[in-house]
């Protein structure tokens, strides 16, 4: 454990000075970024003035739906986006054999060697967001409750990395990865929307199968609901079984890759 943080602190240094060399692209991915939390924060804005609840949620409660989707984009921005999106290329190129050879977990190495710092300050300032708007929310809520929502939020993160990479990995046999990320990219749409506007199959799946409602929205329902353990369980199991099956088509596509020394 100790030489992966060694590792992971090598990585950061390393991506803070190289995002230090391009600094118009540094702050023009933090106004970029806070355009669009400005956008999303008036999208909710503007259907409230129509009708006092959505999903079953205030206003109030909205607000800090959004909030979560900003800390849950921010998180996969800075963490894993950039070395998600060049995978396939490394597959298709052989170049995934750098990953491969190290005396370290290759899905480790793929997965956290690029950290984005020009996407760190928005991750702040989606904290910072998050904080506001539950320090505005009108009713107490228990500093145990907080912590429990945001460890479901960060869970929630983590799933949509593993629901991201799994959607990647069939570049293996396709060779071309355009068409299952475009498809990610349109069904993730559904995490920035209240689980309670979906009912039946629909939500059915969007809670376990495709499971895009745990990544903020349940762990919000989890922070308005303090009896809600079954969320917790369910969500812990959802991830832990899509990790499962991560490693599974991980090691699958593994022995499909036709590396560049084949």
């Amino acid at each position: 454990m100790t030489r992966y943080i060694r590792l992971y602190l090598y990585f950061l240094r390393f991506s803070f000075s190289k995002a230090m060399e391009f600094r118009v692209d540094f702050f023009f991915r933090v106004f970029m970024d806070s355009l669009w939390y400005a956008i999303h924060l008036a999208f909710f804005w503007v259907l409230y003035q129509h009708s006092p609840l959505m999903g079953g949620w205030t206003f109030d409660q909205a607000l800090v739906f959004a909030a979560g989707i900003f800390v849950a984009d921010a998180l996969h921005m800075t963490i894993c986006s950039n070395n998600l999106w060049f995978f396939p290329l490394l597959v298709n190129k052989g170049d995934l054999d750098y990953y491969l050879v190290r005396p370290v977990s290759s899905l480790f190495f793929l997965s956290l060697r690029e950290f984005a710092a020009n996407s760190f300050l928005n991750l702040l300032i989606a904290a910072g967001v998050l904080v506001w708007s539950l320090a505005r929310y009108p009713d107490p809520i228990g500093a145990g409750t907080v912590c429990l929502y945001v460890a479901m939020l960060l869970l929630g993160s983590f799933l949509g990395y593993v629901v991201n990479f799994i959607f990647l990995i069939p570049v293996f046999w396709l060779h071309n990865a355009s068409g299952m990320r475009e498809t990610f990219f349109v069904l993730s749409r559904f995490s920035s929307r209240p689980d309670g506007i979906f009912h039946g199959w629909v939500r059915r799946v969007l809670t376990s199968i495709l499971p895009f409602a745990l990544i903020t929205s349940i762990p919000t329902r989890i922070l308005f609901d303090p009896g809600a353990a079954g969320h917790v369980v369910h969500m812990v199991a959802v991830t832990a079984a899509a990790f499962g099956v991560l490693l599974l088509v991980w090691k699958l596509g593994l022995r499909a890759y036709a590396s560049a020394s084949s």
